[in-house]
């Protein structure tokens, strides 16, 4: 509605062009925007407060020419001159009416747009690192980066989804670590488990898989691992300097294939474990990118010799730095350590320039909240490579704090004691985790009431819309009970006899959702749908509340039949975007 408004009035300033009320070169930026007091119209524009200048004229008329030149259409029922010369549109009959064919016709396509055709889109998120399963902190991520996705297809744009795997480094090596630490246990061997090694049951279970399947053939002595190693963190010493200590240890008693084998092992039980948990939270993915293909095929060298030729890199106390401060960042940054080691941040330049160079128009990296410090650098590499860093669009995910029963969840990764994305999906239900994560913008801490989520009320969100999708379903069954059946033609005949006041509110609301998609794919906020469908439900419980549907009445009841399928239509068609089911019964 709001398009066709615009392309009415772009065609009246045309019109003024060609007659010279408006100089030929004058050009204008048409916005229609709802009115908030239906007193005022339906819809608003400005314009004729941009064009006074160039027309040398008032506002007001400005916005009289634009009124008498506007093209006869069906649409507008009228106009009003408002303030300094605000344009009010009011809405016909037929236009307001019309939402409820157009919705039937289009169906699950009500509310898609190809605003975005033509446009390649990478987005990119979770690539939670392969060392444990997700927990409930990685769920929001993956609920908010599948629906910016999903929101960004639906008006039109080329969206590639994509998880980094990181598989490689040292949070790797210490899975590994632990992995073979536990292992010796079930082999006999009596050791101490290091402070900062992986500590969750799912440790043991890959373990208990190395020693089924290979027995003793990586059983080394506890004198052997444990000489010459320093102090670890309960005796006073560096838990970092022990685990790393211990690393090289596993490496150099097992060896390269050993060692290579057991690491091998956790990353893929792991890697399996996270594709089919975020599949069954309905998540997928068009690829998973691995981070050690970035030096396998040389990107994290080229990366850094095209900064060292751009006079971006220099050497200090034996390590290789990038002066980042010269593009906004706070300090300098280490892309390869003393021992001759990329760093991670290496690979991320790597990877941000592999991406822009696979030919996407924009590339969004949905970071947990904790990562905001890499962005100014990924941004600063981004330029220092010739690149325009404004392509990379990063977005930040606070994290989600749980309660049960009034108390917070604690939490915590590194030793085990975390609600995994699995038990949170079995506690509340895939689609009430989905929901209830996308209901705050993306920078705002998300209370995640475990209670709430498992409620079947009116106060719990995804209920209530799910409830209002379920009932149209239930009047459709007791249609057929009754032996009416709804005639569709008819209903289209007589929707001039929809003028309840529940009937007109449920019209605009209805009418608004193709702007709220648009609105919401182009602020990455998901956020907008799902209140949205909080005021379509609200809307339409209200006025099932307040009226019959299956009345003697052919004409009103195939009328108000026509109108609650098309609600049935956009609340389907909203929580498809957001991940959640429809169900006919609740």
């Amino acid at each position: 509605m709001k398009d066709q408004l615009q392309a009415l009035i772009q065609q009246a300033i045309d019109a003024l062009r060609q007659d010279g009320t408006l100089p030929a070169d004058t050009t204008a930026d048409v916005q229609v925007t709802r009115t908030r007091d239906k007193a005022h119209g339906d819809f608003a524009t400005n314009v004729a407060l941009q064009l006074a200048k160039p027309a040398r004229r008032s506002p007001r008329d400005v916005a009289e020419a634009i009124i008498a030149r506007l093209p006869e259409s069906g649409l507008i029922a009228r106009t009003e001159i408002a303030g300094p010369g605000f344009v009010n549109l009011f809405l016909s009959e037929r236009a307001r009416l019309g939402v409820i064919t157009t919705v039937c016709e289009q169906g699950g396509r009500y509310g898609r747009s190809e605003l975005g055709r033509g446009r390649r889109v990478q987005v990119e998120f979770v690539s939670a690192n392969p060392t444990g399963p997700l927990h409930v902190g990685h769920g929001r991520g993956a609920a908010y980066g599948a629906a910016v996705a999903d929101l960004l297809e639906a008006v039109g744009f080329d969206v590639h989804r994509e998880y980094y795997v990181n598989d490689a480094g040292r949070q790797m090596d210490i899975l590994a670590t632990s992995v073979w630490l536990r292992y010796l246990e079930l082999a006999g061997v009596e050791l101490p488990f290091p402070a900062n090694a992986y500590r969750g049951d799912y440790v043991y279970d890959i373990a208990a898989t190395l020693h089924r399947e290979h027995g003793d053939n990586y059983k080394r002595e506890a004198h052997e691992v444990l000489g010459d190693l320093p102090p670890d963190e309960p005796d006073g010493g560096d838990k970092e300097a022990y685990i790393d200590a211990m690393i090289a240890r596993a490496q150099e008693l097992l060896g390269d294939n050993h060692y290579r084998f057991v690491f091998e092992l956790g990353l893929n039980v792991i890697l399996d474990d996270i594709r089919a948990d975020l599949a069954d939270f309905g998540v997928t993915y068009d690829t998973w990118y691995s981070e050690r293909s970035l030096t396998e095929k040389g990107s994290v060298n080229l990366a850094l010799e095209r900064l060292r030729e751009a006079g971006h890199l220099y050497e200090q106390d034996g390590a290789l730095w990038f002066r980042s401060t010269d593009f906004g960042d706070e300090k300098d940054r280490v892309v390869q350590r003393d021992n001759g080691q990329t760093t991670y941040f290496a690979s991320d330049i790597a990877y941000h320039m592999d991406k822009l160079e696979r030919g996407y128009e924009r590339v969004v990296d949905v970071w947990g909240a904790d990562h905001h410090g890499y962005v100014p650098r990924v941004k600063a590499a981004l330029k220092a490579l010739g690149e325009d860093a404004s392509r990379l669009d990063v977005l930040l995910v606070q994290f989600a704090i749980l309660y049960r029963g009034g108390e917070r969840v604690q939490m915590s990764t590194r030793s085990g004691s975390f609600v995994t994305l699995r038990e949170l999906r079995n506690e509340v239900g895939k689609d009430a985790a989905r929901f209830f994560y996308v209901m705050r913008r993306c920078e705002q801490h998300l209370d995640f009431d475990l209670d709430l989520a498992r409620s079947q009320s009116a106060d719990n969100p995804v209920y209530y819309i799910q409830y209002a999708h379920a009932r149209v379903c239930s009047v459709l069954r007791q249609m057929e009970a009754k032996g009416y059946r709804h005639d569709p033609a008819n209903g289209e005949a007589n929707l001039a006899r929809l003028t309840e006041d529940h009937e007109q509110a449920l019209l605009a609301t209805l009418a608004r959702y193709p702007e709220v998609v648009e609105a919401a794919a182009l602020a990455e906020e998901p956020h907008q749908v799902a209140n949205y469908l909080r005021e379509l439900a609200n809307d339409f419980h209200t006025y099932y509340n307040a009226h019959q549907f299956l009345v003697d009445d052919a004409a009103i009841r195939d009328a108000r039949l026509s109108l609650i399928l098309a609600v049935r239509q956009v609340v389907a068609n909203g929580l498809e975007l957001l991940g959640v089911s429809a169900p006919q019964e609740m």
